[in-house]
C-alpha cells in the first residue's frame, strides 16, 4: 500500500475539520470538527506506525491514548454545551462571546428578592 493515500485522506479529513471550527456556529458541530481533526490525526499515526514499524508500535500506543482523549473531550465538551444552553438557552458561538452576565437588567431578574418599598436586597 501506498503512503500516499492514506496521508491525503487523512489531510482532507483535518481541512473539513478545521473549515467546521471556523465556519460552524453551533458550538456542537464545532466539537464534531474538533473530532473529525483528531480522526485524521489517528490515521495518520497508524498509517506511519504500519510503514515504519518499530517493535513498540508507538504510533499505535499514542493513537490509543488520543482515543481516550478524545472521548474524555466529548464528555466534557457536551457537558458544557449543556449547562451553557440550560443558562444562555442558545449554543450559537458567536452570542457567546462574553462570560460575564452584566448585560442582564436586574430589575428582570426572577431570583432577586425585594422587599415591601421594592429596594433590592
Amino acid at each position: 500500500m501506498h503512503l500516499v493515500y492514506p496521508v491525503v485522506i487523512a489531510a482532507l479529513l483535518f481541512a473539513v475539520g478545521v473549515y467546521g471550527v471556523l465556519a460552524r456556529r453551533n458550538a456542537i458541530l464545532v466539537l464534531m470538527s474538533v473530532e473529525l481533526m483528531l480522526n485524521a490525526v489517528n490515521l495518520n499515526l497508524v498509517v506511519f506506525d504500519m510503514r515504519w514499524a518499530d517493535r513498540l508500535h508507538g504510533g499505535q500506543v499514542l493513537t490509543l491514548f488520543v482515543i481516550v482523549l478524545a472521548a474524555a473531550e466529548v464528555g466534557i465538551g457536551l457537558a458544557l454545551v449543556l449547562l451553557i444552553y440550560r443558562n444562555r438557552r442558545t449554543v450559537d458561538v458567536d452570542r457567546l462571546r462574553t462570560l460575564a452576565e452584566g448585560d442582564r437588567d436586574p430589575d428582570l431578574d426572577v431570583g432577586a428578592m425585594t422587599d415591601d418599598e421594592g429596594v433590592r436586597r
